[in-house]
């Protein structure tokens, strides 16, 4: 009886030892997932998403998470290679792809990745001066993010996104570059003014020239003037005769002169 007694409780025993194992062993492994599974040290596979089995104490399971990261690089002093300061501040958008890599390749994916894209955000802008920074941010994104992505490959790490966000001036750049914008205006407005002068010096020339063709284009225009003026009583207009409106009258007055 004693016997009987003792096996019910070893099978017990067992049994409940085999519970507890199986629910050990089971892991759930979530869809935006996966599980790095090393069997006694050694790395054995990817698993998941869904239901997985890791055996206790042989096998160890460690996860990651495949969503992409929102990363706020902090404000970088810069030095442009027109030799100006500004701080630059920027963000990144990256994800893992290679889980393998990104827990075997680097101890944290997520500080290198960080360090990574400050200095890189030094160096290419360090590349540039500030009116390429200001006008030209996209291509200067682009450059940013292939670099990242080529050195962030190894580790399994993909930079989908760059995007620099702010970049502050000091107060005296930000004067200078006022002043720099109020020259700008007043060079565009005089070249305006300037071509608006020629333009209009270029049509009186070519009024003239059609005038001074036309046999009595130049009186006509003179008696239309004469007209214009005779128009207007408020005030006395001494107009001088040209001469070659009353040469036809002294032609005249000298040849009647001369049959006297």
């Amino acid at each position: 009886m004693a016997s009987s007694l003792n096996f019910y409780e070893i099978y017990v025993a067992l049994s409940v030892f085999v519970l507890l194992f199986l629910i050990m062993s089971l892991k759930i492994v979530f869809e935006y997932q996966r599980a790095v599974v090393f069997r006694l040290g050694r790395f054995q596979k990817v698993k998941g998403p869904g239901l997985i089995i890791v055996v206790p104490i042989i096998q160890r399971m460690m996860r990651l998470d495949l969503r992409t990261i929102v990363h706020e690089v902090p404000p970088q002093d810069v030095i442009s290679r027109d030799n100006v300061s500004v701080k630059v501040d920027a963000v990144i958008y990256f994800r893992i792809v290679d889980p393998e890599k990104a827990f075997i390749q680097v101890a944290d994916f997520f500080e290198a990745t960080s360090k990574l894209a400050q200095t890189t955000l030094r160096a290419v802008l360090g590349k540039h001066d500030l009116d390429e920074m200001l006008s030209e941010r996209p291509k200067i994104n682009a450059a940013i993010q292939a670099i990242l992505d080529a050195q962030t490959d190894a580790w399994g790490i993909k930079v989908s996104v760059v995007e620099i966000r702010n970049i502050e001036l000091t107060e005296e750049m930000i004067r200078a570059i006022a002043k720099q914008a109020i020259a700008e205006r007043d060079r565009r407005s005089k070249v305006i003014h300037a071509d608006a002068e020629f333009q209009a010096s270029q049509t009186l020339v070519n009024a003239a020239t059609i005038l001074a063709s036309a046999a009595g284009g130049m009186q006509l225009r003179y008696l239309q003037t004469l007209s214009e003026i005779a128009t207007e009583n408020n005030s006395t207009v001494i107009f001088p005769m040209p001469i070659d409106i009353i040469k036809p009258i002294l032609q005249i007055m000298e040849k009647a002169a001369k049959a006297d």
